[in-house]
C-alpha cells in the first residue's frame, strides 16, 4: 500500500491509473477510522480497481470554538486498517499541503448546507465542499463512497457533483451502529463510559419515530418530536437540534413529501453527537 503526503504525489498516481485504464474508488475519512470507515473501505474495494483512502483532520471545516486540536488521531493504526481492507494507497496531507497561507478560493452550496448542521456551524459545509472539491481533483476518482450517518453533508455532496459536473458517481453506504444501538463515530471516543449508555436514547428514540411517522404521516411530526426531545432530555442530552426534514430538499415537508429525514444533534458531555433515519410517510 502506499502512502502520499502531497497533493503532487497523490495525482501524479491518480494520473497514472487514469491513463492505464483503470478505474478508482476514493473514500474520504478524518482518519481514527472504525468500522462505519471500513465499511466504506469494503464498498470501494468492490467498485472499483484502485482504492484510495484520504485521512485528513480538514481545518476549514472546524469553527472557531470547536475541536481541531483535540479531535482524536492514530495514523499507525489507520493505516494498517486501510491495508488490511485492500486500500491501495493513503493520502494524508498536513494542512500546510493542502491550503497555501492566502488561499483565497472555496466551493460553497447555498442551499442543502442552510439547515441542520449548516445552520448550526457556520462555515462547516463551506469547509467540507471545498476539501471534498480538491480531493476529486487530485484522486481522480470515477466513485466515491460516503456514509449515510452524515446524512446532510451526503445530500451536499451529491448537489455539488451535480452542479459542478464532477465525473464521480456518488455511492451512499448504510449507517454502522454499535451493538447497543449508537451510531459509530470518531468522536463516540470523547465519551464516558455513563454518557456512552446514556447516548443509546438516540437511536431508540429514532427508531420509536419511525412507525409513527409512517402511521401518522407529516401530521404527527410536532408530538413525534416533542416525544424525542423529552426522552433525550430525560437522559440528560442537551439537544442542538431534532428535526424532521423533506429528505431531498431539506426544507419543511408538506403533503407532496414522500420521505422524511429525522435528524438530531445532541450534546453528552461536551461531545456532540449527531444521528438520523430516513422515514416514508404515507400521503
Amino acid at each position: 500500500m502506499k502512502i502520499f503526503r502531497t497533493p503532487a504525489e497523490l495525482q501524479a498516481y491518480a494520473l497514472a491509473n487514469k491513463r492505464s485504464g483503470k478505474t478508482t474508488a476514493l473514500v474520504p475519512t478524518m482518519g481514527y477510522l472504525h468500522a462505519g470507515h471500513l465499511s466504506l473501505i469494503d464498498i470501494a474495494r468492490q467498485k472499483a480497481d484502485i482504492v484510495i483512502v484520504s485521512i485528513f483532520v480538514n481545518p476549514i471545516q472546524f469553527g472557531p470554538t470547536e475541536d481541531l486540536d483535540k479531535y482524536p488521531r492514530d495514523f499507525e493504526r489507520d493505516s494498517k486498517l486501510c491495508e488490511e481492507h485492500g486500500a491501495d494507497a493513503v493520502f494524508a496531507p498536513e494542512p500546510g499541503v493542502m491550503y497555501a497561507p492566502d488561499a483565497s478560493t472555496f466551493v460553497e452550496e447555498t442551499r442543502l448546507s442552510r439547515p441542520l448542521c449548516g445552520a448550526r456551524r457556520p462555515g462547516h459545509f463551506r469547509g467540507v465542499t471545498t476539501v471534498v472539491a480538491k480531493l476529486f481533483n487530485l484522486a481522480l476518482p470515477d466513485y466515491a463512497v460516503f456514509g449515510m450517518k452524515d446524512a446532510q453533508q451526503l445530500l451536499v455532496i451529491k448537489r455539488m457533483v451535480r452542479d459542478l459536473n464532477f465525473p464521480v458517481e456518488i455511492i451512499a453506504a448504510p449507517l454502522i451502529r454499535e451493538h447497543s444501538g449508537l451510531a459509530l463515530s470518531s468522536r463516540n471516543a470523547y465519551l464516558s463510559e455513563d454518557e456512552k449508555e446514556r447516548a443509546v436514547v438516540l437511536s431508540r428514540v429514532l427508531d420509536a419515530a419511525r412507525p409513527a411517522l409512517i402511521e401518522g404521516g407529516i401530521e404527527a411530526i410536532p408530538a413525534v418530536l416533542e416525544a424525542m426531545r423529552h426522552e433525550i432530555e430525560k437522559a440528560g442530552g442537551r439537544i442542538d437540534y431534532v428535526e424532521a426534514l423533506d429528505a431531498s430538499t431539506l426544507e419543511p415537508p408538506t403533503e407532496k413529501s414522500a420521505d422524511l429525514l429525522v435528524a438530531l444533534a445532541v450534546y453528552f458531555g461536551k461531545t456532540r453527537l449527531i444521528d438520523n433515519t430516513l422515514v416514508w410517510v404515507k400521503r
